[in-house]
């Protein structure tokens, strides 16, 4: 150990490692270039439509491919599978209370399901829904239940080069003049994000959260939070914000929390688990309108769509992800891809977020129009060059105005590489490093894609294209 020691001091750093250990291991396919071409080929250049078999390295999402932990797996032999009062619900119902702070919880089977409860349970038709920046799942549910969102993030979340350092921040001047022209009668609630997805991962501060929640005080307005990577926004917070350094992750988390009135969770992501989602509030009238609905759309109010054994591997799963080691080595990994991008120069969203990198294809090719969807481009070429699966966040995802049936063309045309947590090692990361230098070493030679099939909602899963000649 002393010369371990030693020899630390003289490369004058130290160096960091993961707070777990590899139990079991799933072999990777290796694939040719010509088995790529094929497959990508079939996929119709969309990675949504490739099949995993075909994939290298799979940073399509961190939705469900997580790596559960040992006491996950044990947890799951102690599934409760009666219909209705299993104790595991008892226990997720605790673990939700405990780290999160709200006093109703209602069970789904993912993230959207309780997106859909919330939308339905809160909002009246014609109603104005401000949020800082929209989620695709988010607003669509918004939108079928009648809302109309309105973006009020401020203006530097739109500028990949911004260094600002809480970038998912609502701008309350925005809100008070929503307020001001539409009456706070017509908003049905603030949509708060935690470490805002489409802004490259961009953390909310504490200080902007209690402004919002003064101001929504004055107005009678509540606040509904996407938690889905709240833990990630609490490290920012202990890294970023001035009196917070002392302070754990799950404590930060309780914090934030306390500010709003409530929120949904795709448990899929910070919570480790592989399925899962919770919605959970404060305020009984808008519990029994979700209790009512949860048994129409999920199952009955103590499973919402789970097995039991998913519960209890979800009420373990949310105490891990509270542990601060975990979130360091979590957002380390994160930006360990990022360092190595940036010595490279390679254009991507700034700062690093806390579950991905987002690589600014508009940067990356400047030859090429938006509408030939430069995002889902380089996700393409990323594929073709490596078997590394990313996804688009651009045009493709922003979908059609539904007034004029135009593309929506967000200012922000990224390719997203998403980490799944406690799955890939440093080494991965090389890999996806290096694959993103030779895609864009040769980004004069990209000539972009033509969409050639296109479904009515959610078009960036199952849309088709064809490369232009």
């Amino acid at each position: 150990m002393t010369e371990m020691k030693t020899t630390g001091q003289q490369l004058g750093r130290r160096s960091w490692a993961e707070p777990w250990k590899i139990k079991m291991v799933e072999p990777l396919f290796m694939s040719t270039p010509e088995q790529r071409r094929a497959a990508m080929h079939e996929a119709g250049y969309n990675t949504f439509l490739l099949k995993s078999e075909d994939v290298y390295i799979d940073l399509l999402t961190d939705s469900g491919t997580s790596a559960m932990s040992d006491r996950q797996w044990a947890g799951m032999m102690l599934g409760d599978e009666a219909y209705a009062g299993s104790r595991n619900f008892y226990h997720l119902e605790a673990a939700v209370q405990q780290y999160y702070g709200y006093r109703y919880i209602v069970p789904t089977h993912q993230g959207r399901g309780a997106e859909n409860l919330i939308s339905q349970a809160a909002i009246t038709r014609g109603q104005f829904v401000p949020g800082n920046m929209y989620f695709t799942t988010t607003r669509l549910h918004q939108e079928l239940a009648g809302g109309i969102f309105v973006d009020v993030i401020i203006d530097e979340a739109h500028d990949p080069a911004s260094l600002h350092p809480f970038k998912g921040n609502v701008d309350i001047g925005k809100v008070q003049s929503l307020i001001e022209r539409e009456g706070a009668g017509n908003i049905a609630y603030i949509s708060l994000a935690g470490t805002v997805n489409m802004a490259g991962g961009q953390p909310v501060s504490m200080a902007n959260v209690r402004e919002l929640r003064a101001l929504c005080g004055q107005h009678g307005i509540r606040i509904y939070l996407d938690a889905t990577r709240m833990v990630e926004n609490a490290f920012f917070i202990q890294e970023r914000e001035p009196g917070y350094a002392d302070h754990s992750i799950a404590e930060i988390v309780k914090e934030f929390c306390g500010y709003t009135d409530g929120a949904w969770m795709s448990a899929k992501k910070d919570n480790l688990v592989n399925i899962g989602g919770w919605l959970a509030v404060n305020h009984e009238d808008v519990f029994e309108r979700a209790r009512n609905m949860v048994v129409v759309y999920e199952g009955l109010h103590t499973y919402g769509g789970m097995a039991g054994r998913d519960m209890e591997a979800l009420a373990i799963g949310i105490e891990e992800s509270m542990q601060d080691q975990h979130v360091r080595s979590r957002i380390g990994q994160v930006r360990y891809l990022g360092t190595l991008l940036e010595q490279w120069g390679i254009p991507m969203v700034k700062p690093v977020g806390g579950h991905a990198i987002f690589l600014d294809a508009r940067a990356f090719y400047p030859h090429l129009a938006q509408s030939v969807f430069p995002g889902q481009t380089l996700a393409a070429e990323l594929y073709l060059d490596s078997g590394v699966r990313s996804m688009e966040r651009g045009v493709v995802s922003a979908g059609r105005d539904p007034e004029t049936g135009d593309h929506r063309y967000p200012k922000l045309e990224l390719t997203r590489l998403t980490i799944p947590r406690r799955v890939y090692t440093q080494s991965h990361m090389d890999v996806v490093a290096e694959s993103v230098k030779a895609v864009y070493d040769r980004r004069e030679e990209t000539r972009g894609l033509r969409m050639v099939y296109e479904p009515q909602y959610l078009r960036f899963f199952q849309a088709r294209f064809e490369p232009i000649e």
